[in-house]
């Protein structure tokens, strides 16, 4: 877990010092919750996240369960409501997922560790191949290639991980949520094996979020 060690005392002390910050439910136009490219864990280990998630007390926050966890790829545009499926961008992420992951074998990441952050409660991602940067590297280069300028463009993603919780607002007692944190900090949750990468987009439901399938492309 040494990739994350610094990053879950940075969390810890953010929340202890009163420096969470929250999300908002999505307008048009805003920079975050816009479509991305990620890779869900199915089966048991989705049930595993969603009943660790279940047990965190953070009420009036988004805690993610099911079919909302995720990894994330590449985060792609500002929000927008309505994506039709002949709009422009939406069939140049398509093509280019699906080049990115031609011929790559399905990747492994073993999920151990919970972090706190100022924005929510993640768990720590360690791949166990190289699939998740080649992909990443992979769908940059297609989507450069078509003239696609995402809003990651120039970034390195060297950070792998599932979020169990967003903020929705101030917290009430980031004590009591930290120390959650660290009675998890070094949970074992088993390996996931990501087999399909998506173009999503995010729904806030009111009390949540909910992800919809825009794109797919199989690896493996």
């Amino acid at each position: 877990m040494s990739d994350f060690t610094e990053f879950q005392a940075r969390g810890r002390a953010a929340l202890l010092a009163g420096r969470a910050t929250h999300d908002v439910p999505m307008v048009e136009g805003a920079r975050r919750w816009g479509a991305a490219a990620v890779l869900r864990p199915q089966r048991e280990i989705a049930d595993r996240l969603t009943e660790l998630s279940g047990t965190i007390e953070a009420p009036g926050h988004w805690v993610h369960g099911g079919p909302a966890l995720h990894v994330t790829l590449r985060s792609l545009e500002p929000y927008r409501a309505r994506i039709p499926e002949a709009d422009p961008l939406r069939r140049a992420y398509a093509a280019a997922l699906a080049e990115a992951a031609d011929g790559l074998p399905g990747a492994r990441v073993r999920l151990r560790g919970v972090s706190p952050h100022p924005g929510g409660v993640l768990v720590c991602g360690h791949p166990e191949d190289d699939t998740l940067v080649t992909l990443w590297k992979r769908f940059a280069h297609a989507l450069e290639s078509r003239g696609v300028r995402d809003l990651e463009h120039g970034r390195v993603r060297d950070r792998w991980y599932v979020s169990l919780v967003h903020f929705a607002g101030p917290l009430a007692d980031p004590r009591r949520l930290v120390e959650w944190c660290d009675a998890h900090a070094d949970v074992a949750l088993g390996t996931a094996e990501l087999d399909t990468a998506e173009i999503v987009q995010f729904v806030h439901t009111g009390t949540g979020i909910r992800v919809e399938a825009l794109e797919h492309a199989r690896l493996g």
